[in-house]
């Protein structure tokens, strides 16, 4: 195979903005990725990741919506969730103390994911979070 082509398979979808969505986009996940060691973790990211769309964004606002994207190759599933914009700051992961009710979901996607990548588009924000197939020792890929 030439070095330039890809066998990567790319999924989509956009899903309104209601609660209830999140669990659509899990189940959306898992079926698309069915079978895969990495199932679970990228349908806890994906769920991770929808929900903070429709709390802090507006996403979440009459009419608002959140688009998935799944990319799946031999080396990577690539996960990204973009929001309807309208949030104060940039998604980040934070460190919240243990007592903290919100604000641990970025930092538990930072933990899952072998690399987390926050990028503006559109008017919104894009988190794609990336699941290595096969990593060496110290989280990088072979």
């Amino acid at each position: 195979m030439h070095e330039y082509t890809s066998t990567a398979r790319v999924w989509g979808l956009t899903c309104p903005g209601f609660p209830e969505e999140v669990s659509r986009a899990r189940r959306w996940t898992r079926d698309i990725l069915r079978g895969s060691p990495l199932a679970e973790d990228a349908e806890l990211i994906v769920s991770e990741l929808s929900a903070n769309a429709i709390l802090h964004t507006a996403s979440g606002r009459e009419a608002g919506s959140f688009h998935l994207a799944l990319a799946v190759s031999s080396q990577v599933v690539a996960l990204s969730v973009t929001d309807g914009g309208g949030a104060r700051t940039a998604p980040k992961a934070e460190h919240q103390d243990q007592e903290a009710e919100h604000g641990r979901g970025l930092g538990m996607v930072s933990a899952i994911a072998h690399r987390v990548v926050f990028h503006d588009s559109d008017g919104g924000h894009t988190v794609t979070a990336e699941l290595f197939t096969d990593v060496r020792r110290g989280g990088h890929p072979c």
